[in-house]
């Protein structure tokens, strides 16, 4: 794959405080989630140099596109130029969404050796199907070169899999960092730490 792809995370959301499941419901970022927002569009602004030709697509789920305003932001590009893509909206979850990941497993004890545990979810979207857009959207021909992303954590990770060719135990134990972002490049994923912003002086 010749095309290189920034692929970020939204920040914390109050839901990701309380670890709870999300999936297409929504919550707003929090205030370490706002400034992990503008610490990656720092961090992206030092890695680029150059903003041009760099278009930003997101998922249009409210957190990401939150997330992705403030990337713009700190990358000095206007919010209009966001570029909505329903396939990069994060997996269903089904009955789950807004349950506390505690009390799942606590429910569901099997579910601790299940490294894809999520998509036990009742009415959850089927694994295939999140691969089938997944790979369809990868072969769209007509996104550009290069781009950045606004995703998700678990969507995020299955992408990286895919991408890269991942073995499904590789796949699976790949993080969900929200203080990091990734850049896909000739079939290779780098993991990019988050420059620490500027501390505000009175």
């Amino acid at each position: 794959m010749s095309r290189t792809i920034y692929l970020l995370r939204h920040g914390q959301t109050k839901l990701n405080l309380e670890r709870r499941m999300q999936g297409h419901c929504d919550s707003a970022l929090t205030e370490l989630g706002v400034a992990q927002a503008r610490a990656m569009g720092a961090t992206l602004r030092a890695e680029l140099g150059s903003l041009d030709n760099w278009p930003v697509f997101a998922s249009p789920l409210g957190r990401a596109m939150q997330t992705a305003e403030l990337v713009c932001a700190e990358l000095g590009l206007a919010s209009r130029s966001i570029q909505p893509e329903p396939r990069l909206i994060e997996v269903g979850f089904g009955e789950w969404e807004q349950q506390q990941v505690q009390t799942l497993h606590t429910q569901y004890p099997h579910l601790s050796a299940l490294p894809d545990w999520y998509f036990q979810a009742p009415g959850c979207e089927p694994y295939a199907d999140v691969v089938q857009r997944l790979e369809n959207w990868l072969a769209d021909d007509t996104l550009p070169d290069q781009f950045i992303v606004v995703a998700h954590g678990l969507l995020g990770r299955i992408l990286r899999g895919i991408y890269a060719q991942l073995s499904p135990a590789a796949l699976w134990a790949q993080d969900m960092p929200q203080d990091a972002f990734f850049r896909l490049q000739n079939g290779s994923l780098t993991r990019i730490e988050c420059l620490p912003l500027p501390v505000a002086t009175v």
